[in-house]
C-alpha cells in the first residue's frame, strides 16, 4: 500500500499560497485534493445560489491545476465524515493508504463541531488529521490579554495584533510556497465534479454575472490609496470589494495584508476587524446565534410581517435602506456604510430582532461570512461586543445627506424616488428614535 495525505480544501480554494496544502505536501507522502459539498450547508439553500456556483466554478478550474500538475482533486456531495470514509475505502481498493489529513481551519461553531468528529475518527483509526490557520493571519489563541484572556473590545485587539505580528520569529505574511507538480497522485480514473443539478441546484447558479459585483482578484491599487477617503461613498467603487474571495480563500488574506501595509492603513484595519469578529466566534460561539451581552436578550422586540416585508423589498420610504436592500436582492451585494444604515434601521426603527435581519443578509450576501455578519449586526443592535451604544439611532436622512449628498446611488436603485410612486415612510424617524431608546433602556434596566 502507497501511504498518502489528504488535503481537505474548504475555505481556501486556491492552490497557491494555501498554508495548509503546503504543510500536506511537507508531509512526505504523495498528496491527493478533496472538496466536500457538505450537505449540511447545502440542503437549506435556495435552487438558485450563485454563492454555490462560484464554489462549483473555482473547484473546476482548481482540478484543472491539479491535473496540470500530474494530480486530482476528488470532489464529493454529502456529510463530510463519510464522504472522507467512503473515499479511504475506494483509495484502499486502489492501493493506497490514507496515513494523514490536512485542512486549514474555520473558526465559527458548526466546522468546529464537525472537524472535532473527523479528529475523533482519524484518531480512532491511527490517520493524523492535522489543522492550520490560513484563513487568517494571526489565529484567534495569538491575539490575547496579557492575562491570557480574549479582547472583547477591538482598539485593544488591533493595538496587541500589530504587537503580536511584529513579534513573530518568521514573517506571518510571507507567502507559502506550494509545489505541487509531481507530489500528487491520481488513483482514479477522472471524475467529474458533482453536478449542481445532481446536487438539488439549477444551472443558473453558476452564471458569472451572479458574482459580477466582486469580478476583480485583486484591489486597484488607487482604490486603495484612497480607501479612507471614498470607503463610506457609496455611489463609487471605493471599496476593496474582495469580501467574497476572502469568504470562499480565493485570495490569500496574507495578499491583501501586503496591499495594505503597501496602500491603505484603514484597509489593513478592516482586514484586523475581520479577524477581530473570527476570534469573537472562536472565543465565545453562543455569539453565533445570541447577543454577546447576555442582557441585550431581554429587549422585547416587535413582531410585524409587514413592516419586515417592506424591510426586505426595500420598500420602508426611507430612500438609503431601501436602495440598499434593493441593491442587495439584485446584486448579492451591499456597500459598507448602507450595511450598517439598514442594520439600524431594522432594530432601531423597526425594532425588530436582529437575528431577523442576519439570517436575510446569510440568505442574501454573497460574501455572508457567519462571524463578521453576526458582529455587524450585533454591534448594529447594540448587543455585541464593542458595540454602537443603544442610544446610538442612525437617522437615514441625516446618513443620506452626508454619505450620498447627490442622490447618485439611490436613483440607481430606486428610480421612482421623489415621485408620488414612491411609497411615504412606514414609520416617522422622531418616534421611532424615541420609542428604540425607551424599550432598550426599560429592558437593560430590569433587576
Amino acid at each position: 500500500m502507497t501511504p498518502i495525505s489528504l488535503f481537505w480544501h474548504r475555505r481556501d480554494l486556491r492552490i497557491e499560497d494555501n498554508r495548509g496544502l503546503a504543510a500536506a505536501l511537507e508531509s512526505g507522502h504523495p498528496v491527493l485534493g478533496f472538496f466536500c459539498f457538505d450537505k449540511t450547508i447545502l440542503d437549506v439553500l435556495p435552487e438558485v445560489d450563485a454563492r454555490v456556483g462560484f464554489i462549483h466554478t473555482e473547484l473546476e478550474g482548481m482540478a484543472r491545476k491539479y491535473k496540470s500538475a500530474s494530480s486530482q482533486l476528488i470532489a464529493r456531495h454529502g456529510v463530510p465524515l463519510e464522504e472522507i470514509q467512503s473515499l479511504r475505502q475506494d483509495l484502499q481498493a486502489a492501493g493506497y493508504e490514507l496515513r494523514q489529513i490536512h485542512t486549514n481551519r474555520d473558526y465559527a461553531p458548526y466546522p468546529v463541531a464537525r472537524d472535532g468528529e473527523v479528529r475523533a475518527w482519524c484518531e480512532q483509526e491511527g490517520i493524523g488529521f492535522h489543522t492550520h490557520d490560513d484563513h487568517v493571519i494571526l489565529p484567534p489563541e495569538a491575539v490575547l490579554k496579557d492575562d491570557g484572556t480574549p479582547y472583547t473590545v477591538f482598539t485593544p485587539y488591533s493595538r496587541k495584533w500589530h504587537k503580536v505580528l511584529d513579534a513573530q520569529d518568521s514573517d506571518p505574511l510571507a507567502e507559502a510556497v506550494v509545489a505541487l507538480d509531481g507530489q500528487g497522485i491520481r488513483p482514479f480514473p477522472e471524475q467529474e465534479l458533482p453536478s449542481l443539478s445532481s446536487m438539488g441546484f439549477d444551472e443558473a447558479s453558476a452564471d458569472p454575472s451572479g458574482w459580477a459585483a466582486f469580478e476583480g482578484r485583486q484591489p486597484d491599487a488607487d482604490v486603495l490609496r484612497r480607501y479612507a477617503e471614498r470607503r463610506d461613498t457609496p455611489s463609487v467603487v471605493g471599496t476593496a470589494r474582495m469580501s467574497l474571495h476572502l469568504r470562499f480563500g480565493t485570495v490569500s488574506v496574507r495578499s491583501q495584508a501586503r496591499l495594505g501595509f503597501v496602500h491603505s492603513d484603514k484597509w489593513l484595519t478592516e482586514l484586523i476587524w475581520r479577524e477581530f469578529y473570527q476570534a469573537i466566534v472562536h472565543h465565545f460561539p453562543h455569539s453565533a446565534k445570541d447577543a454577546f451581552r447576555a442582557k441585550y436578550d431581554r429587549i422585547p422586540w416587535r413582531h410585524d410581517d409587514d413592516h419586515f416585508a417592506a424591510w426586505c423589498e426595500g420598500k420602508t420610504g426611507y430612500p438609503l435602506v431601501d436602495a440598499g436592500m434593493r441593491e442587495l436582492n439584485a446584486t448579492g451585494f451591499m456597500h459598507n456604510r448602507v450595511r450598517m444604515v439598514v442594520a439600524s434601521f431594522l432594530c432601531k426603527h423597526l425594532l425588530l430582532d436582529w437575528r431577523l435581519g442576519e439570517r436575510y443578509f446569510a440568505e442574501k450576501l454573497l460574501d455572508f461570512e457567519l462571524a463578521s455578519n453576526v458582529g455587524g449586526w450585533q454591534w448594529a443592535s447594540g448587543s455585541g461586543c464593542d458595540a454602537a451604544p443603544y442610544f446610538r439611532v442612525f437617522n437615514p436622512e441625516s446618513q443620506l445627506k452626508k454619505f450620498d449628498p447627490s442622490g447618485t446611488y439611490v436613483r440607481r436603485w430606486v428610480p421612482e424616488w421623489g415621485t408620488p410612486a414612491y411609497p411615504a415612510p412606514i414609520v416617522e424617524h422622531k418616534f421611532a428614535r424615541q420609542r428604540a431608546i425607551d424599550t432598550y433602556k426599560a429592558a437593560l434596566t430590569e433587576a
